[in-house]
C-alpha cells in the first residue's frame, strides 16, 4: 500500500486557523455586496431612470408603461441560463469569465444608448434599451450561481442583505443620483455615460477580486454543438410561437397593430404565450425542434425573399419541405439538454411549483405599485427630477442601509418564514405612502430643509426644502423592499442545486421578476383610466395573496431555511 495514502480518520490538509477563516468569509461577503451593486446598477437604466428620461421628453403615459416590457428578458432569462452552466469564457475559471464578459457588454449597450434620443429615434432607442436588458439579464445569471455557490449555509441570510444592499444602492445611484445629475448637467446622454464607466470598473473588479470557485465533479453532458443546436431549436419555437399567434389572432379578427391599449395587451400576451410554450416544447423534444427549426427558416425565407410569395406553389412548397427536413435530419441533435435536465431536477422538488406560485406573488404587489413610481412623483405629483433624485438619495439611500442591515441581523435570529411573512406585510403597507400622495397632494405634512452637502458622488450646493410626505413615502418603501428582498433571495439560494445553479436561480428569480415586467402595462391603462389614488389603493389587494402564500407555505419554507436546507450537488 503505498505511503502517500492518508490514514481513513487522518485530515488530508490542515484546517484553516480561525483568523484566516474570518478573513475569507469577510472577502466573500465583500464581493457579495459589490456583485450586488454591479447586479443593480443596470436595471433602473431599462426602469426608473429610463422613465424619467422618457417623461422629460415628453412621451405619453400608456408609451412609458408599455416600456416597461423593455424588461421582459428578466423574465425569460432561464431558456438561456443553462448556456452559462454548460459553458464558461475561457481564462477566468467557473462563472468569473460570464460576470466579466456580460459586465463589460452592459457598459457598451449603455455607451450606445447614450447616443440616442428617445423622442426622435424611439425604436432604435427601446431596441438598445433591450439590448441593455439582455446582456444585465445575462449578468445576473452569472452572478446569482455565483452568489448561491460561493457562500457557506449559514451565510446566506447576511448574503442576501448585503446583495440587497449593493443592489439598492446602486439603484439609488442610477435611479436617484442620476435624476440630480441629468438636473444639474441637462443631459441625460451624460448620465448614460457615466453609468457605463461604471460598469467598466465593476468589471475590472471582477476580473481581479472575485474568489475561484471548487471546480464541479465531471458530469456527462450533450456536446457542445449539439447542446448549441438546441438552443437555436428553442429560439425557433419562440420565433414560431409569435408567428402563429399573431397569425391566429389575425384570424378571428384581431389586428396586432390595432391602436387600442387593451388590444395591443391582449396581442402581446397571447404572442408571449406562444413563444414561450413552443420554445419549451423544441427545448424538451428533438423532433418538435427540429420541426419548428425547418418552419422557423421557411418562414423567414418567405418573409425575406417576396418574389417566392408571387409564386404560390413554391410557397406552398418549401414550409412542408423545410419542416420535414427539420423534422427527420435534426431530431436526434435539436435537443436543448442542460435545460432539460436543470429543470427537471428542480421540478424534481418536493412543493416545486408551490414555490414558484409564492414566488411571483411575493413581490407582485410591490412591482405593480412602482412600475410607474417615478412617472407619478414626476408628471403625477409636479416634483421636479432634482427633487425626486435629493429624495432617493438622502431618505432613500438611508433607510435602504437601515433595511438591508436590520433585514440581514433579523434572519441570523428569526426563521426564515417569519422573516418572509413579516417584511411581506411591511412591503404591502409601505404602499400607502404614494396613495396619501396621490390622495391628499403635495404639501399635506409640510415641508423639511434638507442641508447642503458636498458627497463624492453628488453634491448641494444650498439648502433643499423638499416635501414630507415625499419622503416618507420613498423611505417606507426603501426600507420594506430591502428587507423583503433580502428574505426572498436568501429563500432562492436554498432552492438551488449546485449542479445548475444558474438555470435554478434564473428559473425562481425570472417568476419573482414576473410582477416588474408585465404589470407595467396594465398599470399604464388603469393609471390613466382610474386615477393615480385608486391605482395606489388597488395595489394592495394585489400584494395581499403574496402574504397569505406565505402563511400558507411556512412548514415548506422553514424546511428550505434549516441547515439541511444547503445548496446540493
Amino acid at each position: 500500500m503505498s505511503t502517500d495514502v492518508p490514514a481513513p480518520d487522518a485530515p488530508t490538509e490542515a484546517p484553516p486557523t480561525r483568523p484566516r477563516a474570518t478573513l475569507a468569509a469577510a472577502h466573500r461577503l465583500i464581493v457579495v455586496l459589490v456583485l450586488g451593486f454591479a447586479s443593480g446598477l443596470p436595471l433602473a437604466l431599462v426602469g426608473g431612470a429610463m422613465q424619467a428620461w422618457l417623461t422629460i421628453e415628453g412621451i405619453d403615459i400608456a408609451t412609458i408603461g408599455f416600456f416597461a416590457l423593455v424588461g421582459v428578458p428578466y423574465t425569460f432569462k432561464y431558456l438561456w441560463a443553462p448556456l452559462v452552466d454548460r459553458f464558461e469564457p475561457p481564462g477566468l475559471g467557473r462563472r468569473r469569465g460570464w460576470i466579466v464578459v456580460t459586465q463589460l457588454l452592459v457598459a457598451a449597450a449603455l455607451f450606445a444608448m447614450a447616443t440616442l434620443s428617445p423622442s426622435l429615434q424611439t425604436q432604435a432607442f427601446a431596441a438598445v434599451a433591450v439590448l441593455v436588458a439582455l446582456v444585465s439579464a445575462t449578468q445576473d445569471i452569472a452572478i446569482d450561481a455565483y452568489r448561491t455557490e460561493l457562500l457557506e449555509p449559514a451565510e446566506r441570510g447576511l448574503g442576501g442583505s448585503l446583495t440587497v444592499l449593493g443592489y439598492r444602492l446602486a439603484m439609488v445611484l442610477s435611479g436617484g443620483v442620476s435624476l440630480i445629475w441629468a438636473e444639474q448637467w441637462g443631459s441625460w446622454a451624460e448620465v448614460y455615460q457615466v453609468m457605463a464607466w461604471i460598469m467598466l470598473g465593476a468589471a475590472a473588479f471582477s476580473a481581479i477580486a472575485l474568489p475561484k470557485l471548487a471546480p464541479l465533479p465531471p458530469r456527462e453532458l450533450a456536446g457542445p454543438l449539439r447542446e448549441l443546436l438546441g438552443f437555436v431549436a428553442l429560439l425557433a419555437g419562440v420565433y414560431v410561437g409569435v408567428r402563429i399567434a399573431g397569425l391566429l389572432l389575425a384570424g378571428v379578427g384581431v389586428d396586432p397593430d390595432d391602436g387600442d391599449r387593451w388590444t395591443r395587451l391582449f396581442v402581446l400576451f397571447m404572442q408571449i404565450g406562444g413563444a414561450l410554450g413552443l420554445g419549451l416544447a423544441a427545448a424538451r423534444r428533438g423532433d418538435v425542434g427540429g420541426l419548428l427549426l425547418g418552419l422557423a427558416v421557411g418562414d423567414l425565407a418567405l418573409r425575406s425573399f417576396g418574389g417566392l410569395g408571387a409564386q404560390p406553389l413554391i410557397a406552398l412548397a418549401l414550409l412542408p419541405a423545410l419542416a420535414f427536413a427539420g423534422h427527420r435530419l435534426l431530431a436526434p441533435r435539436a435537443r436543448f439538454e442542460t435545460l432539460t435536465v436543470g429543470l427537471a431536477s428542480y421540478f424534481g422538488q418536493p412543493g416545486a411549483w408551490a414555490f414558484l406560485a409564492m414566488i411571483v406573488l411575493y413581490k407582485v404587489g410591490d412591482a405593480y405599485a412602482m412600475s410607474l413610481g417615478t412617472t407619478f412623483l414626476i408628471k403625477g405629483m409636479g416634483f421636479d427630477q432634482a427633487e425626486v433624485g435629493i429624495a432617493n438619495k438622502s431618505i432613500g439611500l438611508l433607510m435602504t442601509i437601515v433595511g438591508a442591515t436590520l433585514g440581514g441581523l433579523l434572519m441570523l435570529r428569526i426563521r426564515l418564514f417569519t422573516a418572509l411573512f413579516a417584511f411581506g406585510v411591511l412591503q404591502l403597507v409601505s404602499n400607502l405612502g404614494y396613495w396619501a400622495l396621490a390622495e391628499f397632494g403635495a404639501g399635506a405634512l409640510g415641508s423639511a430643509t434638507l442641508p447642503a452637502f458636498d458627497l463624492w458622488i453628488v453634491s448641494l450646493d444650498q439648502a433643499t426644502t423638499l416635501d414630507r410626505l415625499l419622503l416618507l413615502a420613498i423611505g417606507i418603501d426603501n426600507l420594506s423592499g430591502g428587507m423583503g428582498t433580502a428574505a426572498l433571495v436568501a429563500l432562492l439560494m436554498g432552492l438551488c442545486k449546485a449542479r445548475f445553479s444558474a438555470t435554478h436561480y434564473a428559473l425562481l428569480s425570472a417568476f419573482a421578476a414576473l410582477g416588474r415586467v408585465f404589470v407595467g402595462p396594465l398599470a399604464g391603462v388603469l393609471a390613466e383610466e382610474f386615477g393615480w389614488a385608486t391605482f395606489f389603493l388597488s395595489s394592495l389587494l394585489v400584494a395581499a395573496p403574496g402574504v397569505w402564500m406565505v402563511w400558507w407555505m411556512r412548514r415548506e419554507i422553514d424546511a428550505v431555511g434549516s441547515p439541511s436546507g444547503a445548496v446540493k450537488a
